[in-house]
């Protein structure tokens, strides 16, 4: 089958500065892929570019085999929707308002939103648990509310590939998992494909079908979280000392923090 994703040898530089170098891997269609490394390994740059908000300097980004190049806006945005980590604290617009924009890809020359973008914004905030919120301004919201209103839209695009970065930091522990599960049910359902940005290797462990360990801009691991989170992987790649073991509650690895 035909990966959703092909990222082939990508690079991107930065003010003359490599962030990514001579990239290569693929996210299979329906997986949830998430990204991890440490701080400035190039995983918001390497997001941003396959959702083709920043030109790759070499290589290429394919989805479905066809490259992003290829795409015109539109076309793309039906296909793609992306999450950024700072979605904007002062907006304006209600949830309603913000969730309804996901139908701008399909909407007419005139832009007038018809019957059926109404009913699949509805379903889309019924989805993300916010339709107690439709009439409420983004600025008025907790941050895990802010949250699922961008998923919310994203969800209301009907996209093939959701790309988020990292939409559980600074949310605690219950936002944190209401949002992989809203991924890990998106998933189920629709078989979307989900590409994702986290800190959080116990987290990403937990949920990811596969992922992507980045370190310097370079592909350190790529694969089942059993294959990248192993102790000798993880010390080289963060330089601090770690165990890993199996989680009690489940058959994914589990971090430990060794103190010095």
């Amino acid at each position: 089958m035909m990966p959703a994703v092909q990222i082939d040898r990508l690079s991107c530089v930065y003010r003359r500065t490599a962030i990514i170098a001579d990239l290569s891997f693929a996210v299979p269609e329906g997986n949830f892929f998430i990204v991890i490394g440490p701080n400035g390994s190039g995983k918001t740059t390497l997001l941003k570019s396959m959702a083709g908000l920043l030109p790759a300097a070499s290589g290429d980004i394919l989805l479905r085999g066809r490259s992003l190049r290829q795409h015109r806006r539109k076309e793309l945005a039906r296909k793609l929707a992306y999450v950024a980590q700072n979605t904007g604290e002062d907006s304006p617009f209600t949830v309603r308002e913000t969730v309804l924009m996901g139908r701008a890809p399909y909407l007419g020359v005139l832009g007038v939103e018809g019957r059926q973008d109404l009913e699949l914004t509805n379903q889309a905030m019924h989805f993300t648990g916010i339709d107690h919120l439709a009439d409420r301004r983004l600025d008025s919201l907790s941050g895990g509310e802010r949250q699922r209103t961008h998923i919310a839209r994203a969800f209301c695009q009907h996209p093939e590939i959701i790309l988020l970065d990292e939409p559980t930091a600074s949310l605690d522990l219950t936002h944190q998992i209401r949002i992989m599960e809203l991924m890990a049910d998106l998933k189920k359902r629709n078989h979307t494909t989900i590409v994702m940005v986290s800190h959080d290797i116990n987290l990403a462990a937990m949920y990811a079908d596969r992922l992507l360990l980045l370190v310097n801009g370079s592909r350190r691991a790529c694969g089942a979280p059993a294959e990248v989170i192993d102790e000798k992987i993880l010390e080289n790649a963060y330089g601090c000392h770690v165990r890993v073991d199996v989680s009690p509650y489940g058959s994914w690895p589990r971090v430990n923090l060794i103190r010095e």
